[in-house]
């Protein structure tokens, strides 16, 4: 059987960071039942989609899905493993709030099958928290990770950098916080303004929220050796990990897996016949409760993707890895080669590895990855 993940969105918050451009909204009392069920109808009609499957990742994203009660995170894993066959080294993981995080809700999710928690620390510094807008502040980040490694297998903490007035020496006790409190995972994720945030909303009026690029590029530079340093390998441009701590269920995104996209806004992948499909669901909660309760499905959009779009998606989901993509995949997927020639000026250059079928981005390629990518679908 193929391999297939699950993505489950569970869009509620109880503070919309500034900075945040995901499909989220504020909890609200009294939500949690409805939206529950349409969860569970939409977990069928994507079974009967994709047919039997090897169910390899179970992920929880949102959102705050550490909102959600213990009892219906139980009941969306049993459901899941009773619909797909469930791979022997299954992964079942829960983003998660450091408030959130207590001795009782962690043994809760640890009993309903939870194995991985990523914590959404951003900083360990008060006033970084307090700029970034979350509702935590370092103490209880530090708690949160104490308690958490004694509970849950495998835990990973999520960085923010790149913000103003980030200097290297902040940068470096968050990194040095993170690698000293057990973790197996970390990732470090780079302050982008969006538009229709706050932040971005800010930007417009002048005031600076994130650093300059070259800025960022230097405290990615930092991160990337001192992580290294540390025994954590870069298996993808924002991720690093311990020895079999990778994230597998994003591993299946970067690769170009199949994965069902379930909850308010998802969006998933499924590969049937040769052909690749990709779905997002009704963004808001209120439409995607009526429509799993019209349609016993929650998607709003479905398209097959031409072969050109889909052989896009491999090469700039796959080239953020380390382990690259299959250059036969790619020509299986579009019908054509990457032009040998661009391949070797930049494997000339020290952008690009190739060995065998395998083409990578280099160190010092990820830095220019954007570019890079551009380049190579450009002829």
């Amino acid at each position: 059987m193929d391999k297939i993940g699950l993505y489950i969105h569970w869009p509620y918050c109880t503070r919309i960071c500034p900075y945040c451009d995901f499909n989220i909204y504020k909890n609200k009392a009294g939500t949690e039942t409805a939206l529950v069920q349409a969860i569970l109808l939409d977990m069928l009609h994507w079974r009967e989609m994709s047919g039997p499957r090897n169910l390899v990742s179970i992920h929880f994203g949102g959102g705050t899905p550490s909102l959600l009660s213990a009892a219906n995170l139980q009941k969306f894993i049993k459901t899941a493993q009773e619909l797909w066959s469930p791979s022997n080294d299954l992964e079942i993981g829960l983003e998660a709030n450091p408030k959130d995080i207590n001795e009782k809700a962690l043994a809760a999710w640890h009993r309903a099958g939870i194995e991985r928690l990523s914590v959404g620390v951003q900083s360990f510094d008060d006033s970084a928290l307090q700029f970034l807008g979350r509702d935590h502040d370092g103490q209880t980040a530090r708690r949160a990770l104490e308690l958490a490694t004694n509970i849950i297998p495998r835990v990973s903490a999520d960085l923010i950098y790149g913000f103003t007035n980030q200097t290297p020496d902040m940068l470096q006790n968050d990194l040095r916080t993170a690698l000293t409190s057990g973790v197996s995972h970390i990732s470090t994720y780079q302050l982008t303004i969006e538009q229709e945030t706050a932040f971005g909303q800010a930007e417009k009026r002048g005031i600076n929220k994130a650093v300059d690029s070259d800025t960022s590029a230097d405290l990615l530079e930092q991160t990337i050796d001192t992580m290294t340093a540390n025994g954590f390998n870069q298996y993808e441009v924002s991720n690093f990990a311990k020895k079999n701590a990778q994230s597998r269920h994003n591993l299946l995104y970067w690769q170009g897996g199949d994965y069902a996209g379930i909850g308010p806004g998802a969006h998933g992948r499924l590969t049937v016949d040769g052909k690749r499909c990709a779905t997002i669901a009704a963004l808001k909660p209120k439409d995607y409760i009526e429509a799993a309760g019209n349609t016993s499905h929650g998607i709003a959009e479905q398209e097959t993707l031409n072969a050109q779009a889909w052989a896009e998606e491999y090469l700039l989901m796959g080239m953020r890895i380390s382990g690259g993509i299959n250059l036969a995949r790619y020509t299986e997927i579009s019908g054509q080669r990457l032009a040998p020639e661009i391949i070797r000026q930049y494997e000339k250059s020290g952008l690009l590895k190739k060995m065998g079928n395998q083409l990578s981005a280099t160190p010092k390629g990820r830095m220019v990855l954007d570019t890079l990518c551009h380049e190579l679908l450009s002829y």
